[in-house]
Parts: C-alpha cells; structure tokens; sequence
C-alpha cells in the first residue's frame, strides 16, 4: 500500500473549539491506527497545524477519513492537502 502525507490548518481557537467534538474525534483515530491505516497524527506545538501520515490503497481513501473526521465536519480542520509520500529511510 502506499504512504500519504495529510497536512492541514486548524481553526482559531482550537483548543476551546474542539472540546465537544474532541472524543469522537480520537475514538475514530484510534480505530484508524487499530486497522493499520493511520501510521501517525498530531498538532504543531502552536495547535495552528495538523499532520498525518496514512497507508492506504488511494487517495481517496485517506481523503474519505479526513472528511469523515469529527474536526473537519465541525469546522476544527479548516483546510487541508493530502499528497502521496514515497518513505526513503
């Protein structure tokens, strides 16, 4: 399968944003990271960007997850690129 590459923004105020949404959303990343399609997902430090890495047959797959996820369907993630990521080390 190949490697994806998800870098997003978040919204203002993140941090006091999220808070309804923030369980669902990490239920939902935990199941991704049981299924093996989640390799690695978390903020910058200043909570203003997200990354993520996904193994997954296409990008549309890894594109479904994201808009699927609770902080995008609220507004938390405001925008984002997904890119395939060839893994050289």
């Amino acid at each position: 399968m190949a490697k994806y590459i998800m870098w997003g923004s978040y919204c203002d105020n993140a941090l006091e944003v999220r808070q309804p949404y923030r369980q669902a959303h990490l239920d939902g990343l935990k199941s991704q990271k049981e299924s093996g399609v989640l390799v690695t997902i978390g903020p910058t430090t200043d909570t203003s960007k997200v990354f993520a890495i996904y193994e997954a047959a296409d990008e549309a797959t890894v594109r479904q997850l994201v808009e699927a996820d609770p902080y995008w369907k609220n507004g938390i993630w405001t925008e984002y690129e997904v890119k395939e990521w060839i893994q050289a080390f």
